[in-house]
């Protein structure tokens, strides 16, 4: 199901502005591969060999609705210059107790594969005197072959002029996984620490030294109105 009226966007007074939606993160899902028979071959035929949806796919297209859906950034005004960096999340400063502000967590969509696992893309923001942090998550898990996490973290402290994105894929198959309790299994804030990191990058946002002040807007808009994934990201 996508939830295609789901939309969250952070405005900066500079025009610099970040919007998430499931249009944009279905895009980027590639339409033309079945990129799990490709990765995982043997392990996907077993698992799978009895499956019609999966058999008799008209169309080629990756079903697990993997993503790397990082946000959609508009820049009109050019004011921001983006740069690979070593710096990191402050991830001490945000267990320190600070009063939240305004928090927020919303579905863009969630699929069951067919009853073959699930996929979903969530997001949730909280908003502190000092700082805002979101976090957008692709969840996959595909019974009996693997489970994915992609994270996209954003990170701004107020009164600095930058903000920084880190991105990080995670996987592992289920072969390598015995043992781990079913439960930890479905849940992703449990499983983030078993799986393998296979890519982190971190980017520095540097915003226009004019505009030294930080967040000027937030909007949200969760509607409960769901539409079919799939047509979506095979067509």
């Amino acid at each position: 199901m996508t939830f295609g009226n789901n939309k969250f966007e952070m405005h900066h007074e500079s025009g610099f502005s970040i919007c998430f939606n499931a249009t944009d993160a279905l895009k980027l899902v590639d339409n033309k591969r079945d990129l799990m028979k490709v990765a995982m071959a043997k392990e996907w035929a077993e698992s799978r060999k009895n499956n019609e949806y999966i058999s008799h796919t008209v169309k080629p297209f990756d079903w697990t609705y993997s993503t790397n859906y990082k946000g959609t950034l508009c820049d009109p005004g050019n004011i921001v210059t983006v740069s690979k960096t070593s710096e990191r999340i402050d991830l001490e400063k945000l267990k320190k107790r600070e009063k939240i502000l305004y928090f927020e967590e919303m579905m863009l969509f969630e699929d069951e594969l067919a009853d073959n696992g699930s996929a979903q893309l969530t997001i949730k923001i909280r908003v502190m005197p000092s700082c805002f942090f979101l976090l957008m998550r692709f969840f996959l898990r595909v019974d009996g072959v693997l489970s994915r996490i992609f994270d996209t973290r954003w990170y701004h402290e107020f009164g600095t002029t930058s903000a920084l994105r880190e991105y990080s894929e995670k996987e592992k198959s289920f072969s390598q996984m015995k043992g781990i309790p079913s439960s930890t299994l479905t849940d992703p804030n449990q499983l983030d620490r078993h799986l393998d990191t296979k890519l982190k990058i971190v980017e520095k946002f540097d915003f226009s030294p004019s505009k030294t002040d930080s967040l000027s807007e937030i909007k949200s808009t969760k509607i409960s109105e769901v539409q079919n994934s799939s047509k979506t990201s095979a067509d």
